[in-house]
């Protein structure tokens, strides 16, 4: 019996999220789709984190379990060529790649072993609509205040209970106290001069919209409707209302899992 750690890039338009559902095209669902079809038998993977329809993977993480007898590398090759689209793949790219697969011990969970995530947020701080970044961006057309965002970003980092930035609907959790070990917004521009912004956060666990809600509320707070220095109060509060809205799903990258601690906390 073989346990299979996967990363997995994928971007995240087409698909209705990470999750399997019925009649309709996931990330989990093609997954398991051609990992069978590689394997021989019926596989079923465990993915560290279900992605909403719209958000984008850098580094997904999934393991699986099968008896079968093709390599570990090869399994990789032969499903990266079907999820290109097969003996017509020359040239082609899909929206889903395997990006490197390992032997790991039976006992291993992706999901599970996982000590923290990071994810990233793009946004673009432009009047003029842009049509061909419009699934990868989140695009703000009113000028941003970065150092105000900076401002209310730090009163983020730490241990708290953070409620306020969970959007009901999600999975039941024993507890909503996570500790964000670090929020960044770096500033940038395109090769056309328009102003973007990076949005990096690593944190032990998040809550079900978490990160697009953090988003959304220093969004806010760049756009001049929320006071930074108001967050510890509103974090206090426990009341998502008091929060800021929703930032949509396409500008949302899952970047890296972490399963070393160590490597998590550092800045």
């Amino acid at each position: 019996m073989k346990n299979i750690l996967l990363t997995i890039e994928y971007d995240g338009t087409s698909f209705a999220g990470w999750q399997k559902q019925p009649e309709k095209r996931t990330v989990q669902g093609e997954l398991e789709r051609v990992l069978s079809i590689v394997c021989n038998c019926s596989i079923q993977v465990n993915g560290t984190s279900r992605t909403d329809a719209g958000v984008h993977a850098l580094g997904q993480r999934a393991s699986f379990k099968g008896d079968f007898g093709i390599p570990t590398d090869r399994l990789m090759l032969a499903a990266n060529n079907i999820l290109a689209g097969g003996m017509n793949s020359i040239g082609k790219i899909g929206d889903l790649r395997i990006t490197s697969a390992k032997d790991v011990p039976e006992n291993f969970h992706a999901r599970f072993d996982a000590k923290g995530k990071k994810y990233v947020y793009k946004i673009l701080n432009c009047q003029e609509t842009q049509i061909f970044s419009r699934n990868l961006v989140y695009q703000v057309r009113k000028n941003l205040d970065a150092e105000a965002m900076k401002q209310a970003a730090a009163y983020i980092v730490g241990t708290h209970d953070f409620k306020c930035f969970q959007a009901a609907g999600g999975e039941e959790k024993k507890t909503t106290v996570r500790t964000i070990y670090s929020l960044n917004i770096n500033e940038g521009k395109t090769e056309t001069g328009q102003k973007t912004l990076l949005l990096e956060v690593k944190g032990d666990g998040f809550l079900y919209n978490m990160v697009r809600i953090i988003t959304g509320t220093l969004v806010d707070a760049g756009l001049g409707k929320i006071n930074p220095e108001t967050l510890p109060e509103i974090i206090e509060s426990k009341e998502r209302q008091r929060a800021g809205h929703t930032a949509p799903p396409q500008g949302l990258y899952l970047a890296k899992v972490y399963y070393n601690l160590e490597d998590l906390i550092c800045l």
